[in-house]
């Protein structure tokens, strides 16, 4: 049901070489890159009506109109299970307290007496959230794109979602639902790489889309390439790939919880990574023993539960040490990662590239992706060892305002000189120097540095 592999009885490998032994879907986007250039060219040349005539060759639908009529957002509020809706606002609330914190505060630096850099966090114009529709639905992932970018204090957003035949040719109504409820009322049904094409080009008529300056959200491959394309154009988030679950485990961990966690994340996807790295022999045993029943008893066995666990990209690793499983983890860098070892609060502490990271037998993944507050919109493909989850400061952006008064520029005029010439760059120079008189530098250039 699932591989082993053992890195035990020898020194691990360093870098990239250790990172070549393990586990990872085969995810090219380059490839897909191919595949959606033409959709998002001729998104850009015929508008909406290529929205409409892709709605019918991708999702079967034929529709009249892309964007969602108010009434419909209302309709599925309205009727939207009480229970959905109470944990979906339970959602939004505890995600609400968390980025809010986020906020980022100007803040002014004295450099030199006369002289100032102020920076200024100022969130993006307008943004398009993304919020997918193929095998699950997922009105978590609104909550999880539109609350940052709301407490981040963006003006407009848009969100796009797949036309469903079942629904009309309407997004799934959870998402509208959810949509109703955080007061997004500028809705898609729009799905793929033409989505984020309509985003980044914008589309005219009655249905129009403004241009987004920026594009967030999980999907499939092509809305990953349809990112990587318009990367430069618009700001994106990341090129998301298939989820990921790494549990860091030793013997303390209870071979339930490690299981029921395993299939937590397979359930995703057929290329949904599930790794168990772990230094005792008897917790893979009794995790492997447990995940027979566990994946019986579960839904989605044939279509992706069991093709994720039993994939290249889903693995058991023996390692010698939780030392060593530290190593391999951050080698990993894993979209979510559980630490279910002895202390494994001191140990989470300790690890550099994850996603994000559950500590303990009482913060599984499953709760991040729902409730615990945190955002679940998060780097994979090991991209953790270089990126963040979507978060607020994901939507702003910081501007340094340099304020000098005279005597402060005379007193470094020598230096960016200096710099200038050494560039062989002597405009920049004369643009300082433009400012004084004949001589008037020369009784600065002693090189003493003034205090602050």
């Amino acid at each position: 049901m699932i591989s082993r592999i053992d890195l035990r009885g020898g020194a691990l490998p360093e870098g990239s070489a250790l990172r070549d032994l393990l586990p990872r879907a085969e995810f090219d986007v380059e490839a897909a890159l191919e595949k959606v250039r033409p959709i998002c060219e001729d998104v850009h040349h015929r508008g909406t009506e290529a929205l409409i005539e892709y709605a019918e060759k991708f999702d079967g639908v034929k529709l009249s109109r892309v964007r969602v009529p108010a009434v419909a957002l209302a309709d599925a509020l309205a009727g939207l299970d009480p229970a959905v809706r109470a944990a979906l606002e339970e959602s939004a609330r505890r995600a609400r307290l968390v980025h809010r914190e986020q906020r980022r505060a100007p803040h002014t630096t004295q450099v030199v007496p006369g002289g100032t850099v102020r920076e200024k966090w100022v969130p993006v114009g307008r943004v398009g959230l993304y919020a997918p529709g193929g095998r699950s639905v997922y009105p978590s992932s609104v909550i999880m794109n539109v609350v940052p970018a709301q407490e981040a204090g963006v003006a407009s957003i848009a969100l796009a979602s797949p036309p469903q035949a079942d629904f009309g040719g309407l997004p799934h109504p959870t998402i509208l639902a959810a949509c109703a409820l955080l007061g997004v009322d500028e809705v898609y049904a729009v799905g793929g790489a033409q989505a984020v094409a309509m985003f980044a080009y914008g589309t005219t008529g009655p249905d129009g889309c403004a241009p987004a300056d920026m594009v967030t959200g999980p999907g499939n491959i092509w809305v990953a390439a349809a990112k990587r394309y318009f990367t430069g154009r618009i700001g994106i988030d990341t090129e998301a790939g298939p989820t990921e679950i790494a549990v860091l485990a030793d013997s303390t961990a209870d071979p339930v919880h490690v299981a029921a966690d395993l299939i937590s994340q397979a359930e995703h996807d057929p290329l949904a990574a599930a790794v168990l790295v772990t230094d005792s022999a008897g917790l893979a045993d009794a995790v492997e023993k447990e995940l027979e029943p566990q994946v019986a008893a579960t839904k989605h066995v044939e279509d992706r539960v069991a093709p994720a666990l039993a994939g290249k990209q889903s693995a058991i690793v023996l390692v010698d040490s939780v030392e060593d499983g530290l190593r391999v983890v951050d080698a990993y860098g894993a979209e979510h990662l559980e630490i279910q070892t002895a202390d494994a609060a001191a140990v989470a502490d300790r690890v550099r590239n994850a996603g994000a990271i559950f500590v303990g037998p009482y913060a599984p993944v499953s709760l991040g992706d729902y409730c615990a507050g945190s955002n679940h919109v998060l780097p994979t493909g090991g991209c953790a060892c270089h990126s963040s989850g979507l978060s607020v400061q994901s939507f702003l952006r910081g501007i340094h305002i340099v304020d000098y008064s005279r005597d402060a520029l005379a007193e470094v005029a020598h230096h960016v000189v200096t710099l200038a010439e050494a560039e062989d760059l002597p405009a920049h120079g004369a643009a300082v120097k433009a400012r004084f008189a004949e001589g008037e530098l020369d009784k600065h250039s002693d090189g003493k540095v003034p205090s602050a």
